[in-house]
């Protein structure tokens, strides 16, 4: 079963995709051309390109962030508490319905 997910652009442009479970909010971006996921690196957490900011109600829901992510994030110009590196954020099916918004420059 597929998980519903919706990326909004920073002139509040709504796009919902169909994500995989098991792979990653990156590749639902990039599989669905979601602009602003630039995703340089392929999804191996190298870049930051891929930056995103979570709906706060589903935060809790994307897991823990790894050090290496956090590494990455410091070096965005426009970090916050919500912010993820998409590539790290494994679908699963409690985020259904999940909102991701995208910074205005990666």
């Amino acid at each position: 079963m597929m998980v519903s997910v919706t990326f909004i652009d920073r002139a509040g442009t709504a796009r919902q995709v169909q994500a995989e479970p098991g792979s990653t909010l990156m590749l639902a971006a990039r599989d669905n051309g979601i602009p602003g996921i630039v995703a340089e690196c392929g999804g191996m957490a190298a870049c930051a390109t891929c930056h995103v900011y979570i709906d706060d109600r589903y935060l809790p829901l994307t897991g823990a962030m790894g050090d290496d992510e956090d590494a990455l994030l410091d070096f965005t110009d426009e970090r916050t508490p919500n912010s993820r590196l998409a590539c790290q954020v494994v679908i699963t099916p409690q985020l259904e319905g999940l909102i991701a918004r995208t910074p205005e420059e990666q």
